[in-house]
């Protein structure tokens, strides 16, 4: 049993010394500006291909970063991109640049882009938008109740709503433009 004890303690030692390190380096990410943390554009980035799935949207309505009541099924006919994502997310800040670009490219071909942001205040949501530059419309979820309608925890995901009103593709996980362009342009296309 005596013999045990060193090896034990060692391995507590090279817990205890990983976890310290964890936690550094995760402190020293809470106070950078988001601005520092938006993707080099030369930088590669993997992104999987969505899951093909078939199901009726679901009913949301929520409250846009303007204060205005709205509906998903306000925008039946067009095909949806609807992002859910946070400001603290890594991911989420990574393909907001992708999102941005594929909106600007197809926003006059029927495609809405709505990102939804889960539990942030309007002030921390605006000062992201202004960061980003971002032109799509941003909603509000602080109950997470748009998390719980498509049955995912996962940020960032992204549905695609196509224009009868079914979600026709799922990205649990970051997405990017060459993934969005190969998927989502056949629907707003109609291919």
């Amino acid at each position: 049993m005596k013999k045990k004890q060193p090896a034990l303690i060692l391995i507590g030692l090279g817990l205890i010394i990983l976890s310290v390190a964890g936690g550094l380096a995760l402190f020293s990410q809470l106070g950078t500006d988001d601005t520092d943390n938006l993707p080099d554009q030369n930088e590669e980035r993997s992104c999987s291909p969505p899951a093909q799935v078939s199901f009726p949207a679901p009913e949301l309505e929520m409250i846009s970063v303007d204060g205005e009541i709205v509906r998903l099924n306000e925008y039946n006919g067009q095909v949806v991109v609807l992002n859910t994502w946070a400001t603290w997310c890594p991911p989420c800040r990574a393909e907001m640049p992708d999102l941005e670009a594929f909106h600007q490219l197809y926003q006059d071909q029927g495609l809405t882009l709505i990102g939804i942001n889960i539990g942030e205040t309007v002030e921390q949501v605006r000062t992201f938008i202004q960061s980003y530059q971002l032109t799509f419309q941003v909603w509000l979820d602080p109950d997470e109740s748009s998390l719980r309608a498509f049955n995912t925890i996962s940020l960032p995901s992204t549905f695609v709503i196509d224009r009868s009103g079914q979600v026709r593709l799922i990205w649990s996980g970051m997405t990017c433009f060459d993934q969005l362009e190969s998927n989502v342009t056949p629907l707003i296309l109609d291919l």
